[in-house]
């Protein structure tokens, strides 16, 4: 069966970037090597994961990978650090006391 990764790999500049796989090391090494002049994280070496968990499905990984891409900073960061019962309170918004 076939395993898919969503990962997030922290950036030297001190950001994130979030992707997806079916062959975690070899896409380390292909960011931590800067194999493509143009991607996100060649000029943001050396890169280091944080995060990753494992799909059985192409799609549900898909479909992980872009909701981790619109979360805040501080979100991905719940994730990251295994805090998922922070997600409900970072998704509120803060409106001003009217």
């Amino acid at each position: 069966m076939k395993r898919y990764y969503v990962y997030i790999l922290l950036c030297t500049d001190n950001t994130y970037y979030t992707g997806v796989t079916n062959d975690l090391e070899t896409r380390f090494l292909y960011h931590q090597n800067g194999q493509n002049p143009n991607s996100y994280t060649y000029t943001r070496r050396p890169v280091e994961i944080v995060y990753y968990t494992e799909f059985n499905d192409v799609n549900q990984a898909i479909a992980f990978e872009k909701q981790l891409k619109g979360w805040s900073r501080a979100k991905k960061e719940a994730v990251i650090n295994d805090e998922w019962e922070k997600l409900p309170n970072l998704s509120k918004r803060k409106f001003p006391n009217q």
